[in-house]
């Protein structure tokens, strides 16, 4: 299993991560740094170990915030399917007449041939 060394306040840390996987870490290691810094630029040196509870809860609030987005960009999926499917509804509903009123129309324009070609017929 591979390792790599990241740095959180200041402090460097080995960690083992699955293959493939060492630069998200690094990475995900980096932001959490810059919570750290950030909370260090506001609030001082007030301790590591509270820095790292505010720069993990901070985190998970990030976390909740983009599982409420998701959360509502699925009900807009499921809203916008919904209207979509009520729409191809309509269409097949509207396709439907029309082919009726073609039929019927057809019909007309065959009796009315037919009716042509009877009067044609007898005065012939």
């Amino acid at each position: 299993m591979p390792e790599v060394n990241v740095e959180i306040n200041g402090r460097k840390y080995r960690m083992a991560c699955e293959e493939g996987q060492e630069t998200h870490l690094m990475g995900l290691a980096e932001r959490f740094n810059q919570h750290i810094d950030a909370f260090k630029g506001d609030f001082g040196e007030i301790g590591d170990n509270r820095l790292t509870v505010m720069a993990g809860i901070a985190v998970l609030d990030e976390l909740a915030d983009a599982e409420r987005r998701i959360a509502m960009l699925k009900q807009d999926v499921a809203n916008l399917t919904e209207a979509g499917q009520a729409l191809a509804l309509e269409a097949e509903e509207l396709e439907r007449k029309f082919a009726k009123k073609m039929n019927e129309a057809a019909r007309k324009v065959e009796s009315i041939a037919t009716a042509i070609d009877e009067t044609g017929s007898a005065n012939g």
